[in-house]
């Protein structure tokens, strides 16, 4: 995404005085906010629904996040309470949700930009 930012761009910047953290912040980061909040936003789900390494890594059944205490809900005794299971999948759900609604106009942005408007 940054190769596609022209370097004109930053020499434009050079001629109006700034320095390299001046055009960071005032040129790089404003063109390549819509990139970093999906890149967050695919980072934040892909931790969310993470199930290996929580279940490889966490010792305590207290800690366990909420996709492992999902599938905990399915292996008791072979009987299942759906309405719990249910219950539990609108909460694992509901984060992910959210935060893509929210962000869904830097997210649509991010993804159809090139790195300049106009």
């Amino acid at each position: 995404f940054l190769r596609g930012i022209p370097r004109d761009l930053d020499e434009a910047a050079v001629m109006d005085g700034c320095g390299s953290l001046g055009i960071l912040t005032k040129v790089l980061v404003p063109l390549t906010l819509p990139a970093l909040i999906t890149a967050a936003l695919f980072q934040f789900i892909w931790t969310w629904n993470e199930f290996f390494n929580a279940l490889i890594y966490i010792n305590s059944v207290s800690k366990f996040p909420v996709s492992l205490g999902l599938r905990m809900t399915l292996d008791n005794e072979g009987a299942v309470h759906w309405n719990q299971v249910m219950a539990m999948s609108v909460v694992a759900i509901l984060p992910c949700v959210l935060v893509f609604f929210l962000a869904q106009k830097y997210f649509i942005e991010g993804i159809s930009t090139t790195g300049l408007k106009g």
